[in-house]
């Protein structure tokens, strides 16, 4: 017992240490000033996580500027210190994926131990990065309509990606190939190729590099937001041409969060279309939860995620025809109804020799048959036969 609690404990921690670290996703650089306009050297600035109280330390450098790079998403809050200037404190940030945001502070001469402080939300531009982002926050992705709670259908939200084609035979719903939101796709952003896309999760590679399509993704309740970027890509996002969707999963914090969810999908639920004789026979169940808080406070941070999912549904109908005995014996001829005799043909045809000449009466002579065709036909079909009207 000792043995397994200790190594419950360690995948409990190893579980935790993976899903817990938040993946660097953008950086936020600016200067600080004093009143006059002079830049000031030596300043300690401090971006703090809001969530998870984790604070990201920098010095200005000679010349009064800063910069933070590999900053994972989310809310903070900025504090600049200064030797003769009061401190200064700015909430609101909001640091969405792959943004390179520029905060400049501007510091007022006083005791150290006075605080500006800033409550409003924080006005920053872009100004590194001239690509064209187009950000689908974490809000949308759970509340919106998803029809398979496919990820990826969301892509075209940006106004900028259009639908190509999918694999597996499938549709955007990934009713094909239904693991979720695992269903690959191929999306057309800005007229660039179909398959030109390049997948980041959490900042690694999410490629398939056979087809060139998405791995798959989490489902919607374990994805934070995803960014859609194109033209004048940085050299980063190299590897294909069409643009890039950067989606950053959920991360733990210090205070617990969590919550449960099915969506049902049942024909019995929906009124019949009229004209048509059954109704919608799909039967689609996706079910789960996610949860998310602290191991240690301000420390060690956990983050999982289940969702499962149960589909039936009556397979297509087809209408066939099974050759009877007289159609193997090469008897076509045309019986009431239009129907062949042999039953496999729906209407009646013409059936001519290698040479174009018409058989009589739609009936092959045996002596024409090919002796290993006819050994392999009674091998295929037994003796008593059905005929499917």
């Amino acid at each position: 017992m000792p043995r397994l609690a200790a190594f419950l404990a360690l995948l409990i921690l190893s579980v935790s240490a993976a899903f817990g670290q938040a993946v660097a996703v953008g950086s936020i650089t600016g200067a600080v000033s004093d009143q006059s306009g002079s830049l000031v050297p030596n300043a300690t600035v401090v971006m703090t996580e809001t969530d998870k109280a984790t604070a990201h330390t920098v010095t200005t450098s000679s010349d009064g500027r800063y910069t933070f790079n590999n900053l994972p998403t989310g809310p903070y809050r900025l504090e600049v210190k200064a030797q003769g200037f009061k401190n200064y404190v700015q909430n609101g940030i909001v640091l969405q994926v792959a943004e390179n945001l520029t905060q400049n502070v501007s510091l007022q001469v006083g005791a150290i131990t006075e605080t500006v402080e800033v409550q409003g939300g924080a006005s920053m531009v872009e100004t590194r990065d001239s690509s064209i982002a187009h950000v689908i926050e974490q809000q949308r992705i759970v509340d919106l309509p998803l029809n398979g709670r496919n990820v990826t259908s969301l892509l075209m939200l940006s106004g900028i990606a259009t639908a190509s084609m999918t694999l597996n035979g499938g549709d955007l719903t990934g009713s094909k190939n239904m693991g979720g939101s695992n269903s690959s796709g191929q999306f057309s952003v800005a007229g660039g190729a179909a398959n030109g896309l390049n997948f980041l999760l959490d900042g690694g590679d999410n490629n398939d590099s056979f087809s060139n399509v998405n791995m798959p993704i989490p489902f919607p309740d374990a994805v934070q937001e995803f960014s859609v970027q194109t033209n004048g890509l940085p050299a980063q996002y190299g590897l294909h041409p069409g643009g890039v969707v950067n989606i950053v999963t959920k991360s733990g914090a210090n205070a617990f969060h969590g919550d449960m969810f099915e969506f049902l999908r049942n024909g019995a639920l929906n009124a019949r279309t009229e004209g048509t004789l059954v109704r919608d026979t799909l039967k689609r169940s996706q079910f789960g939860g996610v949860g998310g808080g602290r191991i240690i406070k301000d420390k060690l941070f956990f983050f999982g995620g289940y969702q499962g999912t149960r589909q039936r549904s009556d397979p297509a109908s087809n209408t066939a025809y099974v050759p009877t005995a007289a159609t193997l014996a090469g008897d076509f001829s045309v019986a009431d109804g239009g129907r062949a005799t042999g039953g496999c043909l729906a209407t009646a045809r013409a059936l001519k020799d290698p040479s174009g000449i018409l058989y009589p009466n739609n009936q092959i002579p045996k002596s024409t048959f090919d002796p290993a065709g006819v050994k392999t036909g009674r091998q295929l079909h037994p003796h008593r036969q059905r005929s499917l009207r």
